[in-house]
C-alpha cells in the first residue's frame, strides 16, 4: 500500500499534495508489481527534485511558480515552490537545482518576501555555490526605469557564488504569461525533458464558472454606485465606486486586488488620429485588419502619445508599432464579501492632469468615472500574502493614507462581520481634514461603537509644518511597541516610492527606541515580523 496524509494532518493542500506526491514516487517502486501496457507509458521517468523559489509582492510570481511546480511535476521532476521568506543562503546551496520566479515592486526594489534572502546572498559571507544549477524568470515592468531589477541581481549574484545556469533569465514586461510559458517549456527541454503540451489542467476546477472569468477573459461587470469622497474645495477627487458580480461565479478574500481593463479616451484617440492625418477606419494589418479607430481605443497602451503625437501621413502600421498591449490595472478591494454579498467596492483617486497645456488623463480612473456606463471588465486577483490575522483576537495595526485606506475598510468591515473581538488600530493621512477625510462618517461609526479603538489622522496641509502618518507613528511609540510585543500584525498600504519607506523607516526607530534595542536588532525584528506574516504590505 502506498501510505498518504491524512485530511486532518497540518499541512496545506499545496503541501499535501506534494508529500502525497512524493510518498507515491518513493513507494511505488517497492513491492508493486510492473507497471506494463498504457500505464508504463503514462508514468514519467523519475528526474529527480527541482525547486521553484518565488519572490512576489501581489501574488503574481507566487502562482507562476506554483503552476511550474505542478507542470514539472507531470514531466517527472519532484518539484516544489516556496517563498523565499522561507529559504536560506545554505539551503539554495544544497538544492541542486533551483528556479528563481521573482518581481520587482516600486522602482527596483526587492519584493518583500525575497529581502531576508537578498540579505544573505549578497553579503561577503554567503556560502559559495558551485554544486548549485539555477534559472531566473524576471517579473516587471518597463515603465520602471530599473526594470526587472530584483531578477536581474539574482541572476548576477547566483553565477558571482559559482552556481551554473541551466537556462537563460528571462525579463517579463507586464503582459508576461505568454514569455513566462514559452521560457518555461525552454528551462524543461534544457534539464531533458518534454513539457507538457499543454497548461489547461494547472486551471481546472469543478466549478468551471468560477474560474471562466479571468484577465485574458474578464467579467463584464456593472458599476451600480460613485460617489465623491473628497468635499468641495479638495484638491483632489477620489471615488468610492461600487461593482455588481452577481453572476460571475468570481470570489474575492480581503486583501485581494480587482483587475480592471480599461478603454482609453475616445478624445485623445481623435487626437491621435487628427495629428496622424487618419480617418480612423483604416485597418491595421498587425492587428487582424481591425479599424486603427478600435485598435488604439480598445487594445493599445497610448503613453508615447502623451507628450508627443505622431506626425502627419504615419500609417496605420507605423504608427502602432512602438505601442505596447494595453494593460489591465489593479485596485485594492476596499469591501468584505461578508458585508457586501455578490458586490465589489474600489476606492480609486482619479487622475486629471496637463501637459504641455493638453488635458491628460489616466486611462482607468477616468474610465472608471466618466466613460465605463454600460459594463466594467474586470477579474479577481487574488495577494494571499496580504490578509488580515486569522485569529480574531490578534490586534491589528493598519498604515493606509489617501486611497491606501481601501483594503483596511475591508479588513475592519470583515473582522466586524465575523465578530473579531481583537483590537484595531488605524493611521490614516491626506491634505486638508476638512476636505480630504475618506471614509469619515464610517471611521466615526466605528470608534463610536468600540470597534475602531484608535483612529490617528495626519493631514499634511493643516498646518505649516507638515506632518504624515509615520510622525503620528513616532509620536505613540511607546504604545504602538506594546501593541506589537501583545503579537500584533502590522500593515501598510499606498505609495511605495516615498510612504512606504519612510513608514519602514519609522517602525524601525519605533523598534529601535521602545525595545532597547541596537539598529542591527531592530533590523533582525522587522525580519522576524515579515517572516512571521505579521508585517504585510500592498504597495505600489
Amino acid at each position: 500500500m502506498i501510505p498518504s496524509l491524512p485530511d486532518t494532518a497540518p499541512f496545506s493542500a499545496d503541501q499535501r499534495t506534494w508529500i502525497n506526491g512524493y510518498l507515491a514516487g518513493l513507494f511505488s517502486g517497492k513491492d508493486q508489481p510492473a507497471d506494463t501496457g498504457a500505464t508504463a507509458a503514462l508514468t514519467p521517468p523519475d528526474r529527480g527534485p527541482l525547486l521553484f523559489l518565488w519572490g512576489s509582492q501581489t501574488g503574481g510570481a507566487q502562482k507562476l511558480a506554483k503552476t511550474f511546480a505542478k507542470r514539472s511535476a507531470a514531466s517527472g521532476f519532484q518539484s516544489r515552490a516556496v517563498g523565499l521568506e522561507e529559504a536560506s543562503a545554505a539551503f539554495l546551496a544544497s538544492a541542486g537545482r533551483a528556479v528563481i520566479v521573482t518581481s520587482t515592486y516600486g522602482d527596483g526594489e526587492m519584493p518583500d518576501n525575497a529581502q531576508g534572502f537578498w540579505n544573505q546572498i549578497k553579503n561577503d559571507s554567503a556560502p559559495r555555490m558551485d554544486k548549485l544549477k539555477f534559472a531566473v524568470l524576471a517579473l516587471g515592468d518597463t515603465n520602471y526605469v530599473r526594470f526587472c531589477e530584483a531578477g536581474k541581481l539574482f541572476d548576477q549574484r547566483l553565477e558571482e557564488l559559482g552556481a551554473c545556469r541551466i537556462h537563460p533569465r528571462m525579463d517579463c514586461d507586464a503582459d508576461f504569461e505568454k514569455p513566462a510559458a514559452e521560457w518555461f517549456g525552454g528551462l524543461i527541454k534544457a534539464l531533458g525533458a518534454d513539457s507538457p503540451t499543454t497548461a489547461a489542467s494547472d486551471e481546472a476546477t469543478s466549478d468551471g464558472a468560477a474560474r471562466s472569468y479571468s484577465k485574458e477573459r474578464p467579467f463584464p461587470a456593472v458599476v451600480v454606485g460613485s460617489r465623491l469622497l473628497n468635499r468641495a474645495g479638495s484638491a483632489k477627487e477620489v471615488r468610492h465606486i461600487e461593482i455588481a458580480l452577481a453572476g460571475s461565479g468570481l470570489d474575492y478574500e480581503v486583501g485581494d486586488a480587482l483587475g480592471v481593463m480599461p478603454s482609453n479616451c475616445p478624445d485623445f484617440v481623435s487626437e491621435i488620429l487628427v495629428a496622424a492625418g487618419l480617418r480612423g477606419s483604416e485597418a491595421v494589418a498587425s492587428h487582424d485588419g481591425l479599424p486603427i479607430r478600435l485598435a488604439l481605443q480598445e487594445r493599445l497602451d497610448l503613453a508615447p502619445f502623451l507628450r508627443a503625437l505622431p506626425e502627419s501621413g504615419t500609417s496605420p502600421d507605423d504608427l502602432v508599432k512602438p505601442l505596447r498591449k494595453l494593460q489591465p490595472r489593479l485596485y485594492s478591494i476596499s469591501s468584505s464579501p461578508k458585508a457586501h454579498p455578490d458586490e465589489v467596492h474600489l476606492t480609486v483617486g482619479i487622475v486629471r492632469y496637463e501637459i504641455d497645456g493638453r488635458l491628460r488623463k489616466g486611462v482607468c480612473s477616468t474610465f472608471l468615472s466618466d466613460r465605463c456606463h454600460s459594463s466594467v471588465p474586470v477579474y479577481v486577483h487574488s495577494s494571499p500574502g496580504f490578509r488580515p490575522p486569522v485569529k480574531g483576537e490578534t490586534p491589528m495595526i493598519m498604515v493606509g493614507p489617501g486611497t491606501g485606506i481601501a483594503p483596511f475598510r475591508a479588513f475592519l468591515e470583515e473582522r466586524r462581520a465575523v465578530g473579531a473581538t481583537g483590537k484595531n488600530w488605524l493611521f490614516f493621512g491626506d491634505q486638508k481634514a476638512d476636505y480630504d477625510f475618506l471614509y469619515q462618517d464610517e471611521l466615526a461609526a466605528l470608534q463610536h461603537e468600540g470597534f475602531l479603538h484608535r483612529l490617528d489622522t495626519a493631514f499634511s496641509r493643516d498646518q505649516e509644518r507638515k506632518v504624515y502618518v509615520q510622525h503620528r507613528m513616532l509620536e505613540n511609540s511607546a504604545e504602538l511597541w506594546a501593541w506589537l510585543e501583545e503579537g500584533a500584525h502590522f500593515y501598510v498600504c499606498g505609495d511605495a516610492s516615498r510612504m512606504a519607506k519612510d513608514v519602514d523607516t519609522a517602525l524601525r526607530q519605533v523598534v529601535e527606541k521602545e525595545g532597547g534595542l541596537s539598529a542591527d536588532d531592530a533590523l533582525a525584528y522587522i525580519a522576524a515580523l515579515k517572516t512571521q506574516n505579521r508585517y504585510q504590505r500592498d504597495i505600489y
